[in-house]
Parts: structure tokens; C-alpha cells; sequence
């Protein structure tokens, strides 16, 4: 797959809710930089944590409005809609950054306001 073909599956496997499939995207000993979880190293590491997206929302999607590519770097500009396990609304724009290496997804950050996500500390 080439740096394009991963963004759109990024986005299409989060929002199925296949956390299994998303990961499988990214890096045996990829880095992520979340602005909510903080800094996550290896794909194990990340696996585990994704096991929780299920209990956290009821409702997830997180839908693409435009696609950056440059060789092995990409951007990619979204809006999250989301409900949390406590029935709260959450809305954001959001910016991930990525950098692709050898078909898989070797870094990734996020850039969003966190302050419609301090409903996740209700739950």
C-alpha cells in the first residue's frame, strides 16, 4: 500500500471500530506521539491500549477532509464525532502527522483540542 492507500485505511478501520486491522498498519516499533495518551513506543504496547477504544465510546468516527502526502511523510486534517461511555458528546478538529516507512506507519502524532475530551474523565 502506498502512503495514501494507509490514510484511508487508518480512517476506515477506526471508524469500523477494528482496532485489530488499525494496528496491523503501524510498525513493530512504531512511535506515537497522542496528545490524550502521551507517548506510546511498540506496536504490543499499542494493541493493548487500543483494547480499551470499545468500553471508552459508544460511538466513534473520525472522518478525513483532506490528505497531505510527501514521500514518506503524510497529513491528515479530520473531524471527530464521538459519544463517550457516559453518553457525553464529543466534538474536534483534529491534525495527525505521519510518517510511513516501508509500506507501515513508523511515527504518528496528534494535534487536537482537548478540552471536548475532558467528558472521558467522567466515565
Amino acid at each position: 500500500m502506498d502512503a495514501r492507500q494507509i490514510l484511508t485505511k487508518y480512517y476506515e478501520y477506526a471508524n469500523a471500530g477494528d482496532w485489530d486491522r488499525w494496528c496491523d498498519l503501524f510498525a513493530e516499533d512504531q512511535v506515537m506521539d497522542e496528545q490524550l495518551a502521551g507517548h506510546i513506543e511498540g506496536l504490543e504496547t499499542l494493541r493493548s491500549m487500543m483494547k480499551g477504544m470499545g468500553t471508552m465510546y459508544r460511538v466513534f468516527r473520525n472522518e478525513p477532509v483532506h490528505f497531505l502526502v510527501d514521500g514518506e511523510k503524510a497529513a491528515a486534517v479530520s473531524h471527530l464525532s464521538a459519544v463517550s461511555a457516559s453518553g457525553e458528546s464529543v466534538e474536534a478538529e483534529v491534525m495527525n502527522f505521519f510518517r510511513i516507512v516501508d509500506g507501515k506507519i513508523a511515527y504518528m502524532a496528534n494535534y487536537h483540542d482537548t478540552v471536548p475530551f475532558q467528558v472521558l474523565s467522567q466515565d
